[in-house]
């Protein structure tokens, strides 16, 4: 059985539990993918550019013969691959524009009896719906604080509270800081990046309020969409307060186990920005085994970038929330009993 279904309806079919296979190449796939997809090649990074190169040379029909040629004998495996992927033998795939590549893969596999579901328009028209996600208007709040105030520890137990929150750090594999990337895993690409923004958004359309931290517009490598970057400058800032000393404290128990060597580089990367004698302050320190003495230099310089961030968004409106003893599900708990500006 093979149908078609519009963007909307094969989002919903596909967070419903169902498999999903990406027939572009696996170059392609690695660029960015809909979240959660299978790579199931049509055609390898090389048989895709010969097919290429044959379409520009000979024309259309060349091209699709070529395809033919280079796919027939593999049409075996395609089948094995996908029943091994979606045992009940239902599945939605897709290509880049909903073309050649994903019907002949849903020929093959719906020939041999399984269950087919096409995403209209392919891939691409994927990344529009991602893009007017990122247009729509969101009842968006954003936590604020300055470093070590522990915005992202509130964010996971808002979201274990059944709040809508967007945790970007997360996604992006970065906490944001020059050194956001220590001991974390290898950044998504800026296309998977926003694939996931959008993937979590959809399920938000229906909220009355989306938490998410106050960011730049770069995290890392990967920059924050324009349009949801605007809207997020322009939403109700909610300001964690919590205390230089206690801020410290929680940066060294994240930051303190690594290496003396990967945090000195690491320093050394924003003396330009900080300032060589501040630099030099927090290295002698950091060699010294003073970590205390490493991270207060350190603290002094994104918390003048913080102030002078938040002033730029004068005349937006903002709550202070200050930390006592709280733990950050009591601050959850706190920030959800807020009322609406």
């Amino acid at each position: 059985m093979l149908k078609t279904a519009p963007i909307h309806d094969f989002v919903a079919g596909v967070k419903s539990g169902y498999p999903l296979l990406d027939t572009r190449s696996p170059g392609e796939f690695l660029s960015g993918h809909m979240p959660g997809a299978l790579n199931l090649p049509l055609l390898n990074n090389d048989e895709r550019h010969a097919v290429g190169i044959t379409y520009k040379e000979k024309g259309r029909d060349a091209a699709v013969r070529l395809g033919y040629e280079l796919v027939g004998h593999k049409f075996a495996h395609y089948i094995d691959t996908a029943t091994s992927y979606a045992p009940n033998g239902k599945v939605f795939l897709y290509c880049w524009r909903g073309g050649i590549r994903s019907n002949t893969m849903a020929w093959v596999l719906s020939s041999a009896g399984m269950e087919v579901t096409l995403l209209e328009g392919g891939y691409k028209e994927f990344r529009q719906w991602c893009i007017s996600l990122f247009e729509h208007p969101w009842p968006l709040l954003v936590l604020s604080g300055k470093t070590g105030a522990g915005k992202t520890e509130i964010l996971q137990e808002l979201l274990q509270l059944g709040e809508s929150a967007l945790d970007l750090e997360a996604l992006a594999s970065h906490r944001g800081s020059a050194f956001g990337a220590i001991g974390l895993p290898e950044q998504p690409t800026q296309e998977m990046f926003e694939n996931q923004i959008a993937w979590i958004l959809d399920d938000y359309r229906s909220s009355t309020r989306v938490w998410m931290e106050n960011e730049s517009r770069f995290i890392g490598r990967v920059r924050i969409p324009d349009a949801f970057l605007a809207q997020s400058n322009n939403a109700d800032l909610i300001s964690i307060d919590r205390d230089l000393q206690d801020r410290a404290k929680r940066i060294l128990d994240e930051y303190g186990k690594f290496d003396k060597e990967i945090l000195a580089e690491k320093t050394q990367s924003i003396t330009k920005r900080m300032g060589g004698d501040r630099v030099k302050i927090s290295l002698e320190a950091l060699e010294a085994g003073d970590l205390m003495g490493w991270v207060l230099p350190l603290l002094d310089y994104y918390d003048r970038n913080y102030t002078h961030s938040i002033q730029s968004r004068k005349g937006k409106y903002e709550r202070i929330l200050p930390v006592k003893h709280q733990s950050a599900a009591e601050l959850a708990r706190e920030l959800m009993l807020l009322k609406p500006h």
